[in-house]
């Protein structure tokens, strides 16, 4: 029963591991994906804009 013991807290670990990794996967996306894209983007532009430094042209302006 010793390896029971010893084995136990590996498995619950990476059970809980693998279900953190999967919630995380699959909040990603979804109907609020564009609004939070946008969010960020007007945060970074609002950064760079305070700091002066130019927007690179790889970069969507804001529209």
């Amino acid at each position: 029963m010793d390896y029971v013991a010893a084995l136990l807290p590996p498995v619950v670990m990476a059970a809980f591991f693998t279900a953190l990794v999967v919630t995380i996967v699959k909040s990603q996306g979804g109907p609020n994906k564009a609004k939070e894209d946008a969010a960020v983007d007007a945060a970074i532009a609002r950064a760079e804009a305070a700091t002066g430094r130019p927007v690179p042209p790889d970069r969507p302006t804001e529209a």
